[in-house]
């Protein structure tokens, strides 16, 4: 017998498990990988796996918001940043982590914990009792349909592609030097410098190059801005990568002292520095286009790749039409929705989400009910965008940011308005957790 079932074993249903079993629930835990089930997406059957990315983005808890998310999750006990600090890779002032570490130490944690029963099990009902649905992106039809017939409203849904990996021996360092921008972070990319010419036919071959042919229900969907294929963005206009993941502002070809025309950055995506990210390269081409093209970067003509770029669907709930603010579904409220299947958008966010679903199960299981963590908290300013901030017609994936939190009072200069936002927000939950604190038992 277990006190709450959860379904998914991603970032957000292993922080979820993690949670509910410190705080003395007992947890089954279903995941699907490893029962002869898998995704598109993922290698292994270890709970945790990153797909996308290897990175957290921003680690700066004073001046930008998803380092501010960061913090506010390690405040709480969070499994899932316990193992980022632990397997974190150089990546300037990023968290990026060894993927397959990261996902190892938290799959060590969850089966190694007494309060929690990992079964490898596919699951296509709502569950009866209190449950956790993290099921992400790519929950299985099965239960897709369940939730739909539950909630009567349709999922929505766009793609979110995967960028690819190169082996760092390939890469020629001879044109390529280590450098991020402005030197922020110190020398944690690896800079592939492009001239005008260069760019342009690249830019060509991107829009001339073969691409994956969706499926019919596949076809009308719409893709989240911050992970656009590199060729939709090409396809904007020729000027669009050279303002985005190829700017060259802040980098100085070290042969020539000026900026190069474009620049692909590498970022290290794993503890030995063996395998390398190229940053923003998200992308729909088939494969042995991928290895045609990257391969006129300069620096990357004999790369080797440790693995191709792809695409796959990204399903989520209408959150705030569908969940209250406890995370609760409103047609089931013996159900709790976290991580992307809510619609927010990235690792830390999914995690964050399920760190919030499981405290609020674990005070409704005590018989008690939790007070969500302020507005102007990172925690909270998210929690309050999923679950009635947004606009539900309109409702598109987010990341955590300044943006979702209440307006500052009174005027500041611009450059001190992040360190405002994330000072207010640590004395609002170190408020929010001595709240707490009062309410538990002498």
């Amino acid at each position: 017998m277990h006190d709450i079932h959860i379904i998914g074993g991603g970032l957000a249903g292993s922080e979820a498990a993690w949670q509910l079993a410190e705080a003395g629930l007992t947890v089954r835990l279903s995941e699907m990988r490893g029962s002869g089930d898998t995704t598109p997406a993922h290698e292994t059957d270890r709970l945790a796996e990153m797909v996308c990315s290897n990175s957290f983005r921003s680690d700066d808890a004073e001046n930008n918001a998803v380092g501010l998310l960061h913090q506010e999750m390690r405040d709480l006990g969070s499994l899932v940043m316990r193992a980022a600090d632990k397997h974190r890779v150089p990546a300037g002032s990023a968290l990026a982590v060894d993927r397959a570490e990261f996902a190892a130490e938290i799959t060590g944690a969850i089966e190694g914990h007494p309060h929690i029963t990992v079964v490898r099990e596919r699951v296509d009902a709502l569950p009866e009792g209190p449950a956790i649905i993290a099921t992400g992106p790519l929950t299985a039809p099965g239960l897709a349909s369940a939730i739909a017939g539950a909630t009567g409203a349709g999922a929505l849904a766009f793609f979110d592609a995967i960028a690819p990996i190169v082996h760092h021996d390939s890469v020629d360092m001879d044109i390529c030097w280590m450098a991020a921008r402005w030197d922020k972070g110190g020398k944690d990319y690896i800079n592939c410098p492009m001239n005008r010419e260069q760019y342009d036919a690249f830019i060509a071959a991107l829009n001339a190059g073969e691409k994956t042919e969706f499926k019919e229900w596949e076809r009308d969907t719409p893709y989240f801005e911050a992970c656009m294929p590199i060729e939709v963005m090409a396809e904007r206009g020729p000027e669009t990568l050279r303002f985005g993941p190829m700017k060259p502002v802040g980098l100085d070809d070290p042969r020539t002292g000026r900026w190069p025309h474009a620049v692909v950055q590498l970022r290290q995506d794993n503890a030995l520095g063996t395998l390398w990210n190229i940053v923003g390269f998200q992308t729909k081409l088939k494969h042995a286009d991928q290895v045609r093209i990257f391969r006129t970067i300069p620096g990357l003509e004999n790369a080797e790749f440790a693995r191709l770029g792809g695409i796959h669907r990204n399903s989520f709930i209408r959150s705030p039409e569908l969940l209250d603010h406890e995370l609760r579904l409103k047609a089931r409220p013996n159900i709790r929705f976290a991580g992307q299947i809510t619609g927010c958008e990235g690792y830390v966010e999914s995690a964050a989400i399920g760190l919030l679903a499981a405290r609020f199960a674990a005070a409704e299981g005590r018989g008690t009910a939790l007070p969500p963590p302020p507005l102007e908290t990172a925690l909270g300013a998210l929690l309050g965008h999923l679950t009635g901030g947004a606009v539900a017609q309109t409702y598109q994936p987010m990341n955590i940011n300044f943006g979702l939190m209440p307006p500052l009072e009174g005027k500041s200069r611009k450059a001190d308005r992040k360190k405002a936002y994330t000072t207010r927000a640590r004395a609002s939950l170190a408020t929010w957790i001595d709240g707490q604190r009062a309410l538990q038992p002498a």
